[in-house]
């Protein structure tokens, strides 16, 4: 039998909002016993540092009607019957086809969210203001089998004096399971595939560093037991989900920014729903402050074109993208006939 409704109070800047909660006791992680209730719950109790992440900017929801176990699906604009607070912005996506996209403005939109069963929100790297210029450079380390955590942590260190030397300022949040990413303020003032392209000089940077231990191969069958720097991640419409967005792993995690000097003690399986609230009031949000000032891609997009310049060209591009200038063949070189798909 479903649970009775509740309405939550939630304040914001236009003062409180009663939001409803329909089966508020369904448990989303079951494992956890977490409900529908706490994660609305946990979303007012993150409200400043949530909204500082993810708010004002296109997001997608990833909702999960019957909890983690169930299957999911993407909400990009907003449904019939949305509140009049959940707002949105046009945007273009990779195709060329413009569609309005969900913003967070307040946290009572989250709060609906969770009504609408949410549990991961993906934010993109631009604001709503500026859709087309992301106001973020990222990367996403991501271990492949035979490497973890402790691996992506070491690879975190040595990104981070790379892009110091590109003189920008990186910070770093857990993805929620096994990964890191890494995130640079920067000015608007590049275009998405622009920002794609200094990702890709920063990750080839550090890959001839540490080539025994991290890899841009695209292709899984190339990258061995090496950290994965995602860089397809800096695309248009690619997202990661963002800091304290809770994840569908069955402990409940939560893409949590921690700072430097506590990176290498972290334990990634510690932040959750029901910790990271404790969390910020014991030690604050380490994000305070991330984009209050922004770097410059200008050294990053000099490697790039030093990099184009010795041979290295563009990299493969997500199989739903329209072919792209330069891209090599979307083909897992294993299967590479040459008489079909000549290298470029």
């Amino acid at each position: 039998m479903a649970s009775p409704r509740i309405t939550l109070t939630v304040p914001g800047p236009h003062g409180d909002r009663e939001v409803g909660i329909s089966n508020p006791d369904r448990v989303l992680w079951p494992e956890q016993g977490i409900t529908k209730r706490e994660l609305a719950e946990y979303f007012i109790a993150v409200a400043e540092p949530f909204l500082a992440a993810n708010g004002n900017r296109p997001v997608s929801l990833e909702r999960f009607p019957d909890g983690i176990d169930g299957e999911s699906f993407f909400s990009k604009n907003p449904p019939k019957g949305a509140p009049d607070y959940v707002e949105a912005v046009t945007v273009t996506y990779n195709s060329g086809r413009k569609h309005p996209q969900l913003v967070v403005t307040e946290i009572a939109s989250a709060v609906w969210a969770a009504q609408m069963n949410t549990i991961v929100f993906h934010p993109w790297a631009s604001l709503a203001g500026d859709p087309d210029n992301p106001v973020e450079l990222r990367i996403d380390l991501d271990p492949q089998p035979g490497t973890g955590f402790a691996e992506a942590v070491t690879a975190a260190h040595a990104l981070r004096e790379v892009l110091r030397e590109a003189e920008l300022e990186p910070w770093i949040k857990t993805s929620g399971n096994r990964g890191l990413h890494v995130f640079c303020p920067i000015e608007p003032t590049h275009e998405f595939l622009d920002v794609r392209h200094a990702v890709i000089a920063a990750s080839r940077e550090l890959e001839r560093r540490m080539p025994d231990r991290v890899t841009t191969a695209w292709w899984k069958e190339e990258r061995g037991e090496r950290i994965f720097l995602d860089f397809n991640q800096a695309n248009r419409d690619r997202t990661m989900a963002g800091a304290y967005s809770p994840r569908q792993s069955p402990g409940a995690t939560v893409s949590t920014p921690v700072s430097w000097d506590e990176l290498d003690a972290v334990d990634p399986s510690a932040f959750t729903v029901r910790t990271v609230p404790e969390r910020l009031a014991t030690v604050g949000d380490p994000w305070a402050g991330l984009l209050e000032r922004p770097g410059r891609i200008d050294t990053l997009l000099e490697w790039w074109q030093r990099d184009l310049d010795d041979g290295l060209g563009e990299l493969p591009f997500p199989p739903d993208f329209p072919k792209m200038p330069g891209e090599p063949p979307r083909v897992q070189p294993s299967r590479l006939n040459p008489e079909n798909w000549p290298k470029e």
